[in-house]
């Protein structure tokens, strides 16, 4: 238990030093440039919102995504990452999804949501299956983050059933989430994946995880092995908070006329009776502020609709779920 205080102690102390730096350093870029401080005021959303499941929270229907092809998670794009994260804000964008490993993500968010903390919900990830190393993982992230806790804090993309009985073991990161619930150094738990739904399914059964974030896109009802149907019974029966992920599959779902654009993508997945929300990665503010007017103007499709979007992306499903082959 000693440990554990310690721990938390040093934490919150190490992330308040951090946070005591980056307040300085804004001061002192307002009192030389006052536009760039009013130019991030965060504004009520305008788009639909849903409750997360049992987290009861909520939150806009579009979130961002932190990683992908795009400035957030590649080094020397600090300019761009920030500029991207100010207009999320400005547009009301409240979900920020990172994670451990997607380079140097956190620490962009890190310069500018610590200020915002307060009315964002903020997301990331261990890609770690021992408690140890899921230890280490979220001790940096906070540090990173400059925060001194997480919204949700997921196991990342869990795959093969060997990684489901290390995450559980007597040494699992499972341990990790427990003990980082218990101390409030994260609010809600999660398990994320987009190789294999019968493993996301079993995570669920076996753990009262609070939110999923699994592909559902509009290739993947054709995929052998689909997410829909395998993981969304689960987590409708136990009320998980589920967040859509590889919604236009980088893109590949617009090209050869597969789909029409975003509208359908988004469409589509957001229709997918106990989908929340989405998350999608910007490479562009203008693809951001494209991306929020979709949301901003998303309506559930119907029935007629999806049949029809499932019959476009039928004969196009293996270049648009090629993420699944990942492990």
């Amino acid at each position: 238990m000693k440990r554990k205080t310690t721990r938390r102690k040093f934490l919150v102390t190490s992330v308040a030093a951090a946070g005591t730096v980056v307040g300085c350093s804004a001061l002192a870029r307002n009192q030389t440039n006052t536009s760039a401080s009013s130019k991030i005021a965060v504004t009520p959303a305008s788009m639909p919102e849903r409750v997360l499941g049992r987290t009861g929270i909520s939150l806009p229907i579009f979130g961002l995504g932190c990683a992908g092809q795009t400035p957030l998670s590649k080094e020397g794009q600090e300019a761009a990452a920030v500029a991207i994260l100010e207009r999320a804000l400005e547009l009301g964008i409240r979900y920020f999804d990172t994670a451990a490993e997607y380079g140097p993500s956190e620490d962009y968010l890190g310069k500018v949501l610590p200020a915002y903390r307060d009315k964002i919900y903020l997301a990331s990830k261990t890609h770690a299956r021992d408690r140890d190393g899921a230890w280490r993982h979220l001790e940096r992230s906070l540090k990173r983050l400059k925060t001194d806790h997480l919204d949700a804090w997921q196991l990342h993309h869990v795959s093969l059933p060997g990684e489901i009985e290390q995450i559980f073991s007597k040494t699992g990161a499972i341990k990790a989430v427990e003990e980082a619930k218990a101390q409030k150094l994260i609010r809600f738990a999660g398990i994320t994946g987009h190789h294999e739904p019968d493993i996301i399914a079993e995570g669920l059964r076996r753990y009262p995880f609070d939110t999923t974030l699994i592909c559902v896109n509009a290739a993947d009802k054709h995929h052998p092995r689909p997410f829909i149907p395998t993981v969304m019974p689960v987590a409708r029966e136990k009320n998980v908070g589920v967040i859509a992920m590889k919604v236009p599959a980088y893109g590949r779902l617009f090209k050869n006329n597969v789909l029409d654009g975003m509208q359908q993508a988004m469409g589509y997945s957001l229709t997918v009776a106990g989908v929340h929300c989405c998350v999608i990665a910007a490479e562009t503010v203008e693809q951001l502020e494209s991306n929020v007017k979709v949301a901003q103007a998303f309506k559930p499709l119907s029935e007629a609709e999806m049949t029809a979007i499932e019959q476009r992306t039928a004969i196009a499903w293996q270049e648009n779920t090629f993420f699944r082959a990942w492990t």
